[in-house]
């Protein structure tokens, strides 16, 4: 007879093992079914004041649950047979491995040592990506101190659009939904002077370079050009109602709005009639300003152009074509002979009249959405914001891409910049003001908390950067603008 080998030795023992084993288990489960059917005719023999349906139910449901545990039983034993096995296998090498411990043990030490070392490594991203974002909220609300030094009440409806004159007497000038322009004492929030030559919203408003006369652009389809003469009041001791920037919030209602029946400016004196009148727009004029020099002006409409006007003969001397949306803003370089005009064709575009016999055009791309508003800055540069909640900083020499992008939580309306301080105001759709450099590091923003500042959108800001008490401006649609005090650390004036 041929001699059986080792490996088939410990096979066959193997496999009568199986079998004993697996009779074992049947004998096992015979005897349990024996005696929950033992238990169950008891059950059923007793009295009961449950109904035989109910019962019947239950009895089911008790005996799914048992056979689910049998197979849990059954599969358990079989784990543990296939744990003896690798035992015997491995007990020919010199190596044993107690059940419980693979099960338990070493198994139980590589999840918890894989779970670790994740959990680590997501701790650790966790925290370099948090801490930057805390740093910069720390770093951000000791940049700059902003307080709330007076507000100017007495619209009747919300304000697009404020400025601050460039002559002596330097007085506030707000432009309204409520088809009025109004002029305000920056100290005492007094009005001083009412427009309500328009028949439609005024949308913009803007002061002469070097007369008392304003420019306002109007819903009405047209531009108006009016002189005002105005006394400033003796300013009077008022309450301190300043706070220091902070990151809290405080929710209001539309019931916390001015009440518009209490109107400051009913007692002013009313200006009826303008000097001017710019007509040569098909749509609502959403934006004006004055170029160099005071001579000509530029008006943005909705019907995708703009016009540049002589203000003595208002005359139309040139039209600006090539939009393809409606204009939403229009802008002049202080020194040169430069405008820009954004639209809602998520571009804005450059026009130089430097040289009278060109009038070249040169267009910006780079937002997704509306460009609310291209402002003009210190040297080459152009700063526009956009419904897409990016503001982003241009040079004129290079109008591939920006050279700095501002990323927000809410669209930007339209924006002003401190050319002395370098200093960008980005009103918000969300009713907040924050204050960014010109590279786009985040220095402060304006308090919204304990009752103070604007308590819907933020529609436009402005810059005065010579007054002593307000240096920045603000308006929204809860009808009122709001003067404050910006003070930069000198440090970071230099830098």
């Amino acid at each position: 007879m041929p001699i059986e080998s080792g490996s088939c030795a410990s096979a066959r023992q193997a496999k009568q093992k199986r079998k004993s084993h697996s009779l074992s288990i049947r004998r096992t489960n015979s005897s349990e079914q024996d005696r929950a059917g033992l238990q169950r005719d008891m059950l059923e023999g007793q009295d009961s004041k449950l109904p035989s349906s109910v019962r019947n139910t239950l009895l089911e449901l008790f005996g799914q649950i048992e056979r689910e545990f049998e197979n849990l039983y059954i599969e358990n034993l079989e784990l543990r047979r296939e744990i003896d096995t690798l035992n015997e296998r491995l007990a020919a090498e010199g190596q044993t491995i107690d059940g419980a411990e693979l099960s338990k043990g070493q198994l139980k030490t590589k999840a918890s040592h894989s779970t670790s070392q994740l959990s680590q490594k997501l701790k650790t991203t966790y925290k370099a990506s948090t801490s930057k974002i805390v740093s910069s909220f720390k770093t951000t609300t000791s940049r700059a101190i902003c307080q709330l030094v007076k507000e100017y009440v007495g619209h009747r409806d919300g304000i697009w659009d404020v400025s601050v004159a460039k002559t002596q007497p330097v007085v506030l000038g707000t432009a309204s939904a409520d088809h009025t322009a109004l002029l305000w004492s920056i100290e005492t929030g007094k009005c001083l002077v009412k427009y309500v030559g328009h028949v439609g919203s005024v949308n913009s408003i803007k002061f002469h370079p070097a007369e008392q006369v304003a420019l306002t652009a109007s819903g009405d389809q047209t531009a108006h050009i009016w002189r005002y003469i105005v006394q400033l009041p003796t300013p009077q001791p008022t309450a301190d109602c300043s706070q220091v920037s902070g990151e809290d919030d405080f929710e209001f209602s539309d019931k916390d709005e001015p009440d518009g029946d209490g109107d400051g400016s009913s007692d002013c004196p009313t200006i009826r009639a303008p000097l001017t009148s710019l007509k040569s727009h098909q749509g609502v004029v959403i934006a004006a300003d004055w170029l160099v020099g005071g001579k000509q002006a530029v008006t943005a409409s909705w019907d995708r152009t703009a016009n540049l006007y002589d203000v003595e003969t208002s005359e139309l001397v040139h039209s600006l074509t090539g939009h393809d949306q409606e204009l939403t803003h229009c802008c002049t370089h202080p020194t040169q002979r430069l405008v820009v005009t954004s639209s809602r064709d998520t571009t804005f575009r450059l026009w130089d009249f430097r040289d009278p016999s060109i009038h070249s055009v040169n267009v910006f791309q780079g937002h997704t959405d509306t460009v609310t508003s291209a402002v003009f800055t210190v040297g080459d540069n152009v700063v526009s914001g956009s419904d897409d909640r990016t503001v982003k900083v241009w040079d004129l020499k290079n109008m591939r891409s920006p050279i700095a992008t501002i990323r927000t939580d809410s669209a930007v309306n339209r924006i002003n910049v401190c050319v002395g301080q370098r200093i960008i105001a980005l009103p918000h759709d969300n009713r907040q003001v924050r204050l960014f450099d010109m590279s786009g590091v985040r220095l402060a923003r304006l308090p919204r908390s304990n009752r103070q500042g604007h308590r819907r959108m933020v529609c436009c800001s402005a810059w005065s950067e010579d007054h002593p008490i307000c240096n920045l401006f603000t308006c929204g649609f809860d009808r009122q603008a709001i003067g404050w005090n910006i003070n930069i650390p000198a440090l970071l004036q230099e830098k």
